[in-house]
């Protein structure tokens, strides 16, 4: 199912282009300030799921506080830790 979504999100891709492609300029600027808002409206929107996660802005504070002092393990070494956990059982 999520190769025909991506083949249907691309023809919805290429039909707006061609729309937004013949429209004048006065109305291309209005589209393009629509599209900008609904943009905004998904960000926003995944933002407040987001902060509804019980804990989940004091985690993520703690989580930038510990990158910004560089208190990280890098990627790498945690997926070779999973990849042995994987193989252990």
């Amino acid at each position: 199912m999520g190769e025909r979504q991506a083949v249907n999100t691309d023809a919805i891709l290429t039909e707006a282009e061609h729309r937004l492609r013949s429209l004048s300029p006065e109305r291309l600027r209005v589209a393009n300030d629509f599209l900008a808002y609904l943009q905004e409206r998904e960000e926003n929107q995944a933002t407040a799921e987001l902060l509804s996660i019980p804990g989940f802005e004091a985690a993520f504070r703690r989580g930038v506080e510990q990158a910004d002092s560089g208190d990280v393990v890098r990627f790498e070494d945690i997926r070779r830790d999973v990849g042995d956990l994987a193989e252990t059982h």
